[in-house]
């Protein structure tokens, strides 16, 4: 894999005046001084936008719908939606109901936006991770700007295709590495950079993404297959790889990596199973992730579901027809189900990475081991000690609770930085805009061809 248009120099150098507020003009749309704004915190609400900031949701599935446009029932004067296109008529007839979309501003698929002149601040796209690089093209061609849910693309090129056309118009693309935007990872970061456990000397990071989120997503679902999808370790984990590029704080410069399919395949599909749960599997009541029970009793996972009105009647009838009916040891799925993964990064500093789909918990567990003391977390708690006094504190995370929204309060968090960042055309206030995903995507598209090759391979970023 080769870094295509960009060269290291480049992409640094955008990171870095992406970070500082210098990488594209400042084009003040709603009549601010921006010279003399505050960087807002998460309560700094006296900076929101004079008026709502306008918004197309391409794509009104669960990230769409219920992560972020969720924002605008509860601040409605910071955001508007205004348009909406899905393919899915309940999904946007939901989504037009909600917010009086008019008849005009309804599209069936993205392409049908981009009929009409520009009459919104930005989009949320929020497609499958094979419709990203299409809506993101046009809409910056357009003169949007973007709120892209990750990954930014499923190639490096497409990647560097989108950056370049923001660059060039000066537009504002947000990735959603939502775990940014927590009170957690927030704190986390705070006590990084502020030296109290020294330099960062290494890293160990995990993620659990839990047994029947595992066959969900990963298995029976939309990102099972890295031919029609991505890679696990960047349509998962690259919000992983991404938290340990910025608790860093420098470019990584090599990988490798190992993980396989293990256990979701024919192989391990036991005696008396069938090809999906309804054709009356002799092992279904015993199964840890029978769809019957997973979807219809326990009623768990059902928003990827294509139906309005979930019922045990229409739940049987897509468990019958339907994708995440199927038996778990019999799907098309190829993404690995354990993937362990190292980086090297530059001043020496090392982190190993296990992505783990195969446990009872979900949630990320960190350990940070600096020259004066190391952090301990666990989403929930952060551990911090000190060498020299032999002392350690715990910090609570949900005594900083601001958002009840998804990924610890990340989802909303991510909307109301990005609303400010497009009413007054900062994008500093970001701290994933495009320019500082690029590393994180990039170290993930390197470990898979380290994966699969068997090979140590260069990152530089």
């Amino acid at each position: 894999m080769t870094q295509n248009s960009w060269n290291r120099r480049d992409l640094l150098k955008a990171m870095s005046l992406a970070t500082l507020g210098a990488a594209m003009g400042h084009r003040n749309l709603y009549g601010r001084n921006v010279e003399t704004f505050t960087l807002p915190g998460f309560q700094n609400d006296g900076n929101k936008p004079d008026r709502p900031v306008k918004v197309i949701v391409i794509g009104a599935g669960a990230r769409g719908w219920g992560a972020y446009s969720s924002y605008a029932r509860r601040f409605p004067d910071e955001l508007a939606i205004v348009g909406v296109a899905e393919p899915i008529p309940y999904r946007r007839q939901r989504m037009a109901d909600a917010f009086n979309i008019p008849k005009e501003n309804q599209f069936v698929t993205w392409e049908h936006v981009f009929d009409k002149p520009k009459f919104a601040d930005a989009l949320f796209i929020t497609t499958p991770d094979d419709l990203h690089y299409g809506p993101s093209m046009a809409g910056l061609n357009m003169g949007y700007d973007l709120l892209l849910e990750k990954p930014i693309a499923q190639t490096w090129q497409e990647c560097n295709d989108i950056l370049e056309l923001a660059e060039k118009k000066e537009a504002i693309v947000a990735v959603c590495h939502v775990l940014r935007y927590t009170p957690y990872f927030r704190k986390m970061k705070e006590i990084v950079d502020s030296g109290e456990i020294g330099d960062v000397i290494s890293m160990k990071h995990t993620e659990l993404i839990e047994h029947i989120h595992m066959s969900h997503s990963y298995v029976r679902g939309l990102w099972n297959n890295s031919d029609t999808s991505n890679p696990i370790i960047l349509s998962k984990s690259c919000h992983d790889t991404d938290i340990l590029r910025w608790m860093t704080n420098q470019p990584c410069t090599r990988t490798s990596s190992f993980g396989s399919l293990s256990h979701f395949h024919e192989g391990n599909a036991p005696e008396g199973s069938t090809p999906r749960c309804t054709d009356g599997c002799k092992v279904e009541r015993e199964c840890p992730y029978s769809a019957i029970k997973i979807y219809r009793e326990r009623r768990i996972w059902l928003h990827h579901m294509p139906v309005e009105e979930l019922t045990d009647e229409t739940i049987t009838q897509q468990l019958k027809t339907g994708q995440f009916g199927r038996c778990v040891y019999r799907c098309d799925n190829n993404v690995p189900d354990h993937q362990i993964t190292n980086f090297e990064f530059e001043k020496g500093i090392t982190a190993a990475f296990s992505m783990e789909g195969i446990t009872y918990d979900a949630g990320r567990l960190t350990r940070i081991f600096g020259s004066k003391g190391d952090i301990t977390g666990d989403e929930r708690t952060l551990r911090v000690t000190n060498f020299s006094k032999r002392k350690d504190y715990v910090w609570d995370a949900s005594e900083a609770f601001q958002f009840a929204s998804g990924h610890g309060g990340g989802d909303h968090g991510l909307v109301h930085d990005f609303l400010r960042a497009v009413a007054f055309q900062q994008p500093e206030i970001l701290s994933s805009t495009i320019q500082v995903s690029m590393a994180s995507h990039l170290m993930a598209f390197q470990a898979e061809e380290s994966r699969l090759k068997g090979t140590v391979e260069e990152v530089g970023l």
